[in-house]
């Protein structure tokens, strides 16, 4: 299906479903189809040319009104949120404008004077905010991806509760800046879809920083391009669980055996520290952050505001500077703490939320059972981490895998292993190696790539002008020596950082260096070479993995 007729399918699917409480601003569909038409004009080379998404209305979207939620609040911007301008930039169109939870204050999507937004599997059901529409219209199959924001989880549960894929990632690596901020310090922006591949799809066109958010971040130097081999991750205690309903408990449970099955060790901490902390940002000081953006707006508009977001928001009232001040210092603390717990995990394993609850029930106690929803996420962007939901065992229920900042791609890693989908890609892969020996997967030596970080990226095999002779070093290594009259012989590339890049080259031991390999596709890459032979010539045995064959 083409762009074009994909734009006709998502606005005869809208008609078919009737839920114009997920919509705030749905643009006219000449409108749409007019901008995917300069879309495939341009041709198939953007990245994200055919898909089409919906934005949550807190973001930017130029030409569009941007709500959060409150009629009383809304502008027109004359520019798009640089998240937004990044996907237009590669090729997506958006339809449109979705609801959310009021000024993205609430986990639940039914404080809104747009009305509740239904469950996606059962409209007695919340969808889960603040992000709700946005999750809504990815679920139902109208959207190929769709942006939410996320202060304490709302770019996760939502997921959860509607059976998608949620990525939070660490903070700053997708400008916030056109977002109209809840939390200055702790929002961002993300992405829901259907499947890991699409979101890390949408992710990756959005990272990057600006000068338009003082608050944006690039990735560093050393970050790691894959989960490691063997994998350990953190997991709650039986106790720890108490919050979740009983009857989705074993399916957390089965998440668990389903990594195990997968080849990770997963180890019960005491989570507790977290919970705690979760605790800071709306029982604390924190929540004055909140009254900073938008407290003024409740003040101007009282009969405007959502009673229960006013609550929450006018409550912040009661807090000094000093208050602040210490409860920063808390954080601070937290931070420290929560960091030492999970030294030595790869990731911490969580249910994304622990009900599933009606929209009655809401209604009946929005505080109450708003807080719960946010117990196993509140804590993530307080403490720095990074986030991928998806779902596990049944549409409504859905795990996290967190992990500290930058480590974005090691969760994705272990998301895909749940998931049994493919890994994609997010974190940049500046950097490559080509290994023909001892570094090669399943040698020896491949620690040395693994505990960098980096990430297998396929077979390669050099331009028939090589030779290779057997270094006597403990373990055994080969020497790869460019000749002009040699073979074509089989190696691997990885992906690495630049600081890994760096250390290998710092380590190398003579007569070793890294330089540039010819490969049998006319391309060059960096690897393992040396100028003179040494050692005995191996070349006739067709490479390393055929050299040190037991049956040889």
């Amino acid at each position: 299906m083409n762009l074009i007729e994909r734009v006709g399918a998502a606005y005869a699917r809208i008609a078919e479903l009737d839920r114009p409480e997920a919509w705030i601003t749905l643009r006219d569909q000449a409108e749409v189809l007019a901008e995917a038409e300069r879309v495939a004009a341009a041709g198939e080379d953007l990245p994200l040319a055919g898909r089409l998404y919906c934005v949550k209305d807190n973001i930017d979207v130029a030409g569009l009104p941007t709500t959060a939620g409150c009629p009383a609040f809304a502008y027109r911007p004359d520019r798009d949120a640089t998240a937004v301008a990044r996907l237009r930039e590669a090729g997506a169109v958006c339809l449109g404008k979705t609801n959310l939870d009021q000024f993205a204050t609430g986990l639940v999507g039914t404080r809104s004077p747009y009305g509740a937004v239904r469950g996606t599997a059962d409209p007695e059901l919340i969808a889960g905010g603040s992000s709700s529409g946005s999750a809504a219209m990815v679920a139902l199959g109208v959207t190929d991806f769709a942006l939410g924001t996320d202060t304490a989880g709302s770019g996760r549960v939502p997921a959860a509760l509607n059976g998608i894929v949620g990525i939070k990632a660490s903070l700053g690596l997708v400008p916030a800046d056109g977002v109209v901020p809840a939390c200055f310090s702790y929002d961002c922006v993300t992405v829901f879809a259907p499947d890991l591949a699409g979101a890390v799809e949408a992710m990756r066109v959005m990272t990057g920083p600006t000068e338009a958010d003082p608050g944006s971040r690039d990735w560093p130097a050393d970050v790691a391009l894959a989960a490691p081999p063997n994998p350990r991750v953190a997991v709650p205690r039986e106790g720890d669980l108490a919050p979740v309903d009983e009857a989705l408990r074993p399916l957390f449970a089965e998440a668990v055996a389903g990594l195990e099955a997968e080849g990770v060790e997963c180890v019960e901490i005491d989570i507790r520290p977290f919970l705690e902390a979760a605790l800071l940002l709306y029982e604390g000081a924190l929540v004055s952050e909140r009254f900073a953006a938008f407290g003024e707006y409740i003040d101007a508009w009282p009969d405007e505001v959502d009673p229960t977001v006013a609550e929450i928001v006018m409550g912040a009232k009661k807090f000094t500077g000093a208050d602040l001040a210490v409860d920063q210092q808390r954080l601070r603390e937290a931070r420290v703490a929560t960091r030492a717990l999970l030294t030595g995990f790869d990731a911490l394993l969580l249910p994304t939320a622990p009900a599933h609850p009606t929209i009655a029930e809401v209604g009946s106690d929005p505080i109450g059972v708003n807080s719960r929803m946010g117990v196993y996420t509140n804590f993530v962007n307080l403490l720095d981490m990074a986030a991928v939901a998806v779902p596990a065992g049944a549409k409504g229920f859905g795990v996290s895998l967190i992990v500290p900042a930058f480590a974005d791609q090691v969760a994705i890693d272990l998301a895909a292993r749940l998931t049994a989908s493919e890994a994609p890609l997010l974190a940049p892969a500046d950097a490559e190696l080509v290994v023909f020996g001892a570094h090669m997967s399943g040698m020896p030596l491949n620690h040395q790539l693994t505990d960098l970080g980096a990430r297998p990226a396929g077979p390669v095999r050099t331009a028939p002008a090589y030779r290779m002779y057997e270094l006597d070093t403990a373990p055994p290594k080969p020497l790869v020596v460019h000749t002009g009259d040699g073979v074509g012989l089989p190696g691997e590339r990885w992906l690495l950082s630049p600081t890994a890049l760096g250390r290998f080259l710092h380590d190398l031991p003579e007569p070793m260096t890294l330089g540039k390999v010819e490969l049998d596709d006319g391309t060059r890459a960096t690897g393992f070479v040396a100028t003179e032979p040494t050692g005995a010539d191996i070349t006739g045995s067709g490479g390393w993995r055929n050299h040190i064959r037991p049956d040889r």
